[in-house]
Formats: C-alpha cells, structure tokens, sequence
C-alpha cells in the first residue's frame, strides 16, 4: 500500500492560497484593480509582473509543482506485504559417516533394501526441512573430516549437497576424534546456547589425530551438545555359495565410546536399526533442540519521493522556459 511518512507536510501546500488571500487583502485596502487568478505567483523570479502576459494555465503549472514538492516532502513509499525474517536459532552441524561401511545395505526404504547413507539422505532431507530458522552445516567425515557445506540459512543447498556425498569420499577409515575436533572449531565462535553437533556413523574410531574422548572434552569446554547416532541394523540375513546365515552387521559400532562423548557434552545417544528408527531419532532432536517459532516480521519499504519531486522539477524548468521565450518574443514585436 501507499503511504507518506510525513504526512503533516500537506499543510504545506495551503501557503500560496494564504500569501493570495493576503495578497488581495492587502490590493483591497489600496482599492487596486482586481487581482487576476495567478496574481500571488508574481513574485517568483522568471515569472512577468504584466497580468496580461500570464495565463491562467501557466500559474496552474506552478501551483500544481509546487503540489508536487509538498507531496515530496512528505516522502511517499510503497509498503510491501510483511516478510518474515529467518528466526534466530541454533547453530547445528550435521556429521555424516561416508566410510565404505555406510555402504551395508541393512536398510528399507520404501519395500527396498537400501545402503545406509541413502536412507541417511533420505531421513536428513525431512530433518532439514523442518529446522527452519537453524543455520545449518554439513560435515563429512572417513578418513578426514571436511566441511561440505558451511553453516548457512541456505537449506536448499545444503539438501543438494548431502544429495551429492558419496562413500568413500573422505577415504576408507573413520575419524570420529577429527569430526568433532572440526565441528567445535566451526561452532566454538557462535552463540553459547546455539552450539549443536548431530554426529551419525555405523562403526568405531578406526583413524585421526585426535582420540574421540578427547574431542569430546574440547566439545564439552567449547560448550557444544553433542548428540550421536549409531546406525546399522543388528541382524540379517547373508546369503553366499554355501547358503544363507544370519549376521550382526553392526558388530564394528562401537555404541559405548558414542555414549561417553554425548554424556561428556551434554547431548544423548541413539541407536538407529532401521528407517523408522532413524526418522523417530531426528524428531527426538526435533523435540530436544525446539526452534523458536516467534520470529521477527518486517515489511518492505519503496521511496517514492522522486517522482513527484522530478515532475515538479520538469514543470518549473519548462515554465521558466515559456516564460523566457514569451519575454523573447515581447521584447521583439516592442
């Protein structure tokens, strides 16, 4: 909608009709002759002090620029449709294990048997979604931990770039120690109360400079929650040449080193063995780290105040032009 910030300034636009008034007034008490319409426009340099060289029209041109500057003054906007900006929440990094292990296909999703980085991806992406108003982050870790996407508003990105991650890009082993150690350093810097670490993986600390217990000591100064996920299911069937036996796919997590880092920091473990499973977990966390839904509205804001003020300029300058050429003219046929 249309609106002027500074209404009281239309008051403004009264002043010539009270200089005329005051004008005639004062051609009244000296019994001059009447005053033709225009008259308190006299004044204004360029214009003729000859009645018979104005016109009505001309004195409307003036009067209507000097509308038009009043209505400049008085600053018109466009206010647009009020927009919600992102709710100030939590700092949250996501950790994804992508060893060659996440590649055991112990998952369902959807009637078929999938790995369990894909149905991570396909869990992630509804818990993404949902953290709206979180700036989030994805960390990748094997071998080396690397951060993937920096924590950003940007969901829509960060969605893509999990999509993206492949097994084994961040090498064979798993260095849980060097994710955390990574993670804290990203979020160390961001508001106390904000600094949450959601670390997944299916095995043991197998690589890094930097043991788990230790990073989750760093985790716990630095004030970052820790939650931990331990993914794989604990039972399957394996088929092979001499016949089918059941296995325990999981038998590499080490769930008792993933409940010491989130008790250190003050999150909590979960243990994942199936889609379902995962999907409840992220909803848990959901509940656990709530995000503030009272955000912040604003509405978009549009000066409008040069347009009257340039088609007051553009009025004045060719009034003073048809008065230049007028006087031209006059002075020619004199």
């Amino acid at each position: 909608m249309l609106e002027l910030a500074y209404p009281w300034f239309l008051l403004l636009i009264l002043l010539p009709l009270l200089w005329w008034r005051r004008r005639r007034h004062q051609a009244d008490q000296v019994a001059a002759p009447e005053i033709p319409v225009g008259h308190w426009l006299s004044d204004l340099p360029g214009v003729s002090r000859s009645g018979n060289r104005r016109s009505i029209w001309h004195s409307l041109m003036l009067l209507a620029a000097w509308t038009l500057l009043v209505v400049a003054l008085a600053r018109p906007q466009y206010i647009g449709e009020a927009v919600e900006l992102p709710v100030t929440g939590r700092d949250l990094l996501l950790a994804v294990d992508i060893s060659p292990s996440m590649e055991e296909e112990d998952m369902v999703l959807g009637q078929r048997q999938v790995n369990r980085l894909i149905a991570v991806k396909n869990v992630l992406n509804s818990f993404i979604t949902q953290r709206e108003g979180d700036r989030l982050g994805l960390l990748l870790f094997g071998t080396q931990p690397y951060i993937q996407a920096p924590l950003s508003f940007d969901h829509d990105t960060i969605r893509t770039l999990l999509q993206e991650a492949q097994i084994g890009m961040a090498g064979r082993a798993t260095a849980i120690g060097d994710a955390i150690g990574l993670a804290v350093k990203r979020l160390r810097n961001r508001p106390q109360e904000q600094r949450v670490l959601i670390l997944l993986t299916d095995g043991a600390n197998t690589a890094g400079e930097v043991s788990p217990d230790k990073a989750a000591d760093i985790a716990a100064s630095a004030g970052v929650r820790v939650y931990t996920i331990g993914m794989g299911a604990e039972s399957m069937i394996q088929r092979g040449f001499l016949g089918s036996r059941r296995v325990n796919p999981s038998r590499d997590l080490d769930e008792a080193l993933l409940k010491r880092i989130a008790d250190k920091t003050g999150g909590q473990y979960f243990r994942a063995r199936s889609t379902p499973e995962l999907e409840l977990i992220y909803e848990n966390i959901n509940q656990l780290e709530p995000i503030e839904l009272e955000g912040k509205h604003y509405r978009p804001t549009k000066a409008l105040y040069y347009w009257p003020a340039g088609i007051a300029l553009a009025l004045l300058v060719l009034g003073y032009a048809i008065t230049f050429v007028s006087d031209r003219k006059t002075g020619g046929h004199a």
